[in-house]
This record gives C-alpha cells, structure tokens and sequence, in this order.
C-alpha cells in the first residue's frame, strides 16, 4: 500500500477538488494523509483570527476522519504563504515527517496567491526532501527521503485554459466527496460574502459535474502529473486507482 499526501493551501481546498479521488484511494486501502498549509485564519467575517482558524481545524479534522484519514496543518497564515527560504525548509520537513509516495497538489496556477504559493513550494520540497545536506530539523528532525515522490496537480477552478491530463470519475463517491465538504460548514456565510456563492455544495457539485463531463462521467476530478527532470514520471496515481476509474484526455 502507498501513502498519499493532498497538500494544499486551506481547509476545504482538498474537499473540493480531488475529495472523491481521495476517498477511493482511501477505500483501496491507501494511507491517505490531508494537510492545509493554513489553518483558515481569513475565512470568516463573523470570528476573529484564532477563533475561526480553530474551529476550522476541527472542521478538517471530521472530514479528514470519514475518509479515514488524518489531517494536519503547516501552521501558515492565510495571505502569508512566500516562496523563501524559510517556507520551503518547512514544508520539506512536512514531506520527509509523512514521507509520501504520492503528492498531490494546487496548480501552478490558480485563482488565489496562496495556492500559486503552495503549488512552488511543495514542487520544490519534493526536490529537497531527498537531499541529505538540506537541513529541516529546525522544523522537524525526520530523515531524508529516498526519493522524490510523484507529483500531482489538482485542478484550479475555473481556468478554462488549464486542462487536466486525465479525469478521475468520483461518481460513486460524490455523496461522501459532499458529506466531508458538508464538515466546512463555518465556510458558508464566507463564501457567500467573498465568492458570491450561496450553497457552496452545490457549487463543489457542478465543478465537479463539469470536470467530469470532459470524459463522460457523472462528475469528475482532474489532475496533472509534473514531469520535470528528475521527478519519476511513471503514472502512479492512475495505477493506484485501476484503469477503470479514470481517463486520459487527448491533447
């Protein structure tokens, strides 16, 4: 079995945009580990910094558990993700502490600097986690990976531009994909602020149903796998879900 690591930026990130792919990957029996770079601390207009970001955390953790899995945060700020030294040691201790065979997470590019952000940053751990002489105990004294892990990108939200390699069909697991973004429920008076969205599962929903109809399913997650030298490129998230839960989109 192989541990798989969803990195991404805040609570519900990972929810909305591989949540079914994370819950079969879980089912097959994957160990499957959801971590947020934040803890949400921007995400309310009704609850000051640390109340929010607490109730947040508990809100990730219920999710993370109907799924199995386990959910941590890197203990950033919302709005404060940089590509520096300082973050990039950080994150490369998040990677050699879990120490993951797969990654998945935010696309280089994408409607929020704090995604964008964390798209670099964990690019650039998975280079560094392998690196022996690249000090990370100030943060946490795990050791070096053997490897650098696979890496995959989410899909953005609405960037038509930026199409997947292949969709993962999350039919079957769109009630529990609902029922651990159901978990974000501080998140809906913020949404309806800031995006202009007043049921943010039925909005999960038709992104969802959209990503799919590309390859004729139901609803759909999408990714893409970074290929740069010296990443491995063998197609170990396709593998991990069988031939039959997925499909490659020609160019």
């Amino acid at each position: 079995m192989s541990t798989v690591l969803c990195l991404h930026a805040h609570p519900d990130d990972a929810e909305i945009l591989c949540g079914g792919t994370l819950a079969r990957l879980a089912r097959a029996g994957h160990k499957v580990i959801i971590a947020t770079m934040t803890a949400g601390d921007c995400g309310s207009d009704r609850h000051p910094p640390d109340e929010i970001a607490r109730l947040r955390l508990e809100e990730s953790r219920s999710a993370a558990a109907l799924i199995g899995a386990q959910h941590h945060s890197l203990g950033f700020m919302d709005l404060a993700i940089f590509v520096d030294d300082a973050s990039r040691r950080r994150v490369t201790a998040t990677l050699r502490r879990f120490r993951p065979d797969l990654i998945l997470t935010a696309s280089p590019r994408d409607y929020h600097c704090d995604h964008e952000a964390t798209s670099r940053l964990v690019r650039d751990a998975c280079f560094g986690a392998s690196a022996p002489n690249y000090d990370t105990r100030k943060f946490d004294p795990a050791s070096p990976l053997r490897a650098i892990p696979h890496l995959y990108f989410v899909d953005p939200i609405e960037l038509p531009d930026e199409r997947p390699d292949f969709v993962v069909d999350v039919t079957a697991e769109m009630e529990l994909k609902r029922a651990m973004l159901a978990e974000h429920a501080s998140q809906r008076a913020w949404l309806r602020r800031q995006h202009a969205i007043d049921d943010y599962l039925e909005q999960m929903a038709r992104w969802s149903q959209k990503c799919g109809a590309l390859a004729g399913y139901d609803f759909g997650e999408g990714f893409r796998q970074y290929k740069g030298h010296p990443w491995p490129v063998t197609p170990l998230l396709e593998e991990l879900l069988g031939a039959a839960s997925y499909h490659r989109l020609t160019p």
